[in-house]
Formats: C-alpha cells, structure tokens, sequence
C-alpha cells in the first residue's frame, strides 16, 4: 500500500477548512439580510399574514356580534311595542329609559352600601392586626 504524500492531507485540511468558513459566512450573510429586511418592513409600517388574519377573524366576530344584537335589540322593540299596544299595567307602571340621562346620574351618598367607595359612603375602620 502507498502512503499519500503529506502535501494532499495538508490540501484536504485547507479545503475542509475554508468550507466550514463559506458555510459560516453565508449564515452570516442570511441573518444579516433577515434583519435588514425586517428593519425596512418595520419602517415601512408593513404586517405580517398572521397578524392580518388574526384582525380579520375579530372583525368578522365582532360584525356577527353586532347582527345578533341588532336582532335580539329588533325583537325587543316589536316585544316592547305589542305589550304597549295591549296597555298591561307592567309596561306603564315602568319608567321610560331616556338615553341623555344615563351617564348623568347621580346616586346619592347614602344610596351606596358601606365599602363600596363611592362619595359619602362609610368604610369599616381597619384592624390593627390587618385581619378583617
């Protein structure tokens, strides 16, 4: 059997060498171009699929929320508007719900129960041990 000379184990070294460096530089030269592409879609105010996809579901959701209660809130008016018509004591002895007063109400200080942190009300002093 022949010996091979030591000048092609030293080649074979160099080549296996200089393969491992090109594989890394092109891992390098990939993340580098990764990051620059994500820093221009960053800037450019893009989305990704997934994030739009998921905005469209919600809205889709929300639209056939919004349908049911559009017919629940129909079904509740022709409901309404038949017990009217018929004039039962129940739907006179309420009061009509005016719209402009709802965020406008004020309940007063001793309408509120104990605790509840509403102007006026009256806290339970603490324990000093901390235990109610």
């Amino acid at each position: 059997m022949t010996e091979r000379p030591k000048f092609f184990d030293d080649l074979a070294g160099v080549a296996g060498g200089a393969f491992s460096a090109l594989a890394g530089i092109r891992e390098e030269a990939e993340s580098m171009v990764r990051a620059r592409v994500d820093e221009a879609i960053r800037k450019l105010d893009l989305v990704r699929r997934e994030d739009l996809d998921a905005v469209q579901e919600m809205a889709a959701n929300a639209r056939t929320g919004q349908e049911n209660a559009e017919a629940r809130l129909a079904a509740m008016e022709t409901r309404l508007a038949a017990l009217e018509r018929l004039g039962t004591p129940s739907a006179a002895a309420q009061p009509e719900f005016d719209p402009s007063d709802a965020g406008a109400s004020e309940v007063a200080p001793g309408a509120m129960p104990p605790g509840s942190n509403a102007p006026g009300s009256v806290m339970p002093p603490a324990s000093p041990d901390g235990v109610a």
